[in-house]
């Protein structure tokens, strides 16, 4: 896999460049994932692994060419301050990133309370049979 850096802007209001570049994985024969994309971007600019952080990968369709963008913050603090945390959670580990975040909600107990309360409606008994389906069957025997 190689990488190659296409552009680099630096943005001074968010104390971070702003790279596009370039991927050749002829010999991994797929896209490459973004934590070795980042990990390479990262090694390139000489940077920690948490200052960079992929947001972008697109692979030309019938090439072995992906292009992306990636952020390179001048801090660690800075990045996860100004990253959303859909990107961040992108850019983590798979391990990391299968643990969940929240916990299943509780019940609500006003719903519950009332329907404890509440006898269930029954359906209505069953007429044995109503006129009009006498009435119905008469007319089609005649």
């Amino acid at each position: 896999m190689k990488v190659k850096i296409t552009t680099q802007k630096r943005n001074p209001l968010l104390k971070r460049k702003e790279i596009s570049f370039e991927v050749e994985h002829e010999k991994i024969r797929g896209t490459p994932s973004r934590s070795q994309i980042r990990a390479k971007v990262a090694e390139i600019l000489k940077m920690k692994l948490e200052q960079v952080y992929v947001r972008k990968v697109e692979t030309k369709t019938g090439t072995m060419t992906a292009l992306g963008k990636a952020n390179a913050y001048d801090t660690v603090e800075q990045a996860q301050r100004i990253e959303p945390k859909y990107i961040v959670e992108r850019n983590a580990p798979k391990e990391e990133a299968k643990e969940p975040e929240t916990q299943p909600k509780a019940e609500k107990p006003e719903k519950t309370a009332k329907l404890a309360e509440e006898p269930k409606a029954q359906k209505p008994a069953k007429p044995e049979e109503s006129k009009r389906s006498k009435e119905k069957e008469e007319h089609l025997d005649e």
